[in-house]
């Protein structure tokens, strides 16, 4: 019989949860990149509301299926169960891939900001640090999620007061810079924000160790995900009107740029400083999320059924949070931050396009939701850059491979 986890999050504690992951995120790693996909300030705030819109779909379907399946796993469990085995897996499959380059890339975040020489070096010491915290428990994990949510919201709304004060609101530089493409670019811009509104899905990979999961996952996604909604437009909107749309899209450091250009050169430290702890909170997170769902797979056999151990005092999958911390570490020595994101939002965007087919299964109403999600999916997925897409689409392509070699093997073994 496998063994359960202990349920000890409660509601704030999953939204706590759910923003550390978020915000962070969007505000210092994805919102450059799309606004040199949108080509405007204008189009950059569509496609974040476009992203927010299929955020929320996803998060309606999300809250709904985990309500009725409250185990660890998210879409990997939702997909097996009204899809079928290969859907199922194929999620798993997207999910852990996409959120092992999310890892890497907030780790490689944490080192960009706190000693830019030794990026590589120091995203690999972030990895371990926070692998050992996550293996103590979970309630670790939130008490330490809930101090870095309030820091980070503390340098933002500074950030956010120093360029407003210093624009005075000039809308004129909401639109400056190439138009680009259109519905094209508006559709890109999303789909690299969208990496930003990913972190909803924590609360329901977590749905083993949540207290009254049908009351506390339901009010939880949608509290955390409208949350990140208004301190990212805020932010947008701020950071556009001192940098707009052409140096946003520019900058490696944005928010940094934002208030020295805006004339508050005594935050530039705070800020950086603020980044690495939203990139860290960013990253305890994800580790989280990527450990339960590998949990899950190791439980069913698509994963060695060594990593579906559950520590017997801390109540954590200890076996595969180690796992996952030495992947992860070994692909944030290696990898570049920016095409880590276009490679994670494909995987995560086919991870919700299977959510939403999985709430589709549910009923009337929410056929009406599941299919304005998946919709939404599926066009931002394949808007992202064509490298995003090819690299995307073949490691889905290996994954399948994957499966039918195991379904070949065990009906083989099952044959007299």
């Amino acid at each position: 019989m496998a063994q359960e986890l202990k349920r000890s999050l409660g509601v704030s504690d999953a939204v706590i949860v759910g923003l550390g992951s978020m915000v962070g995120a969007g505000v210092f790693v994805a919102m450059a990149p799309a606004a040199a996909a949108a080509g405007s300030g204008t189009l950059l705030l569509i496609g974040l509301g476009l992203a927010g819109f299929v955020a929320y779909c996803n998060a309606m379907a999300s809250a709904r299926l985990a309500a009725r399946y409250p185990v660890s796993g998210g879409t990997y469990v939702y997909g097996r169960e009204r899809l079928g085995p290969l859907w199922g897996y194929l999620a798993g499959w997207s999910f852990v891939v996409g959120k092992t380059a999310s890892c890497a890339a907030m780790a490689l975040t944490v080192g960009a900001y706190v000693w830019p020489d030794q990026a590589h070096a120091v995203a690999v010491a972030a990895v371990v640090a926070l692998t050992a915290v996550n293996y103590r428990g979970v309630q670790k994990s939130a008490w330490l999620t809930r101090a870095i949510v309030a820091v980070v919201l503390a340098v933002l709304a500074a950030v956010v007061a120093s360029c407003l004060v210093s624009s005075a609101s000039d809308p004129a530089r909401l639109a400056p810079g190439s138009a680009g493409d259109g519905p094209r670019s508006v559709l890109q811009a999303a789909g690299l924000l969208f990496f930003a509104f990913a972190g909803y899905a924590r609360i329901a990979t977590l749905g083993e160790e949540v207290r009254d999961p049908a009351r506390t996952i339901r009010r939880a996604i949608p509290l955390a995900l409208g949350i990140a909604l208004v301190v990212y437009l805020c932010v947008a909107i701020a950071v556009l009107s001192v940098l707009g749309a052409d140096g946003l899209g520019r900058s490696t450091a944005p928010l940094a740029d934002a208030v020295r250009a805006a004339g508050s050169q005594w935050l530039v430290p705070v800020v950086s400083a603020g980044a690495a702890v939203a990139a860290l909170g960013s990253l305890l997170a994800l580790v989280l999320g990527v450990s339960r769902t590998t949990l899950a797979m190791a439980r069913d056999g698509y994963l060695p059924r060594v990593l579906a151990a559950v520590h017997p005092r801390f109540h954590v999958p200890h076996r595969a949070e180690l796992a996952v911390g030495a992947v992860v570490a070994v692909v944030a020595a290696t990898v570049d931050v920016r095409g880590a994101i276009g490679f994670s939002s494909f995987g995560v965007l086919l991870y919700y396009a299977l959510t939403n087919a999985s709430a589709w299964t549910l009923g009337s109403y929410w056929r009406v939701v599941a299919t304005l999600g998946l919709a939404g999916c599926l066009a931002l997925a394949f808007s992202l850059p064509l490298s995003s897409v090819v690299a995307g689409a073949a490691v889905l392509a290996a994954g399948a491979a994957a499966y039918a070699v195991r379904d070949r093997v065990r009906i083989s073994r099952e044959r007299p």
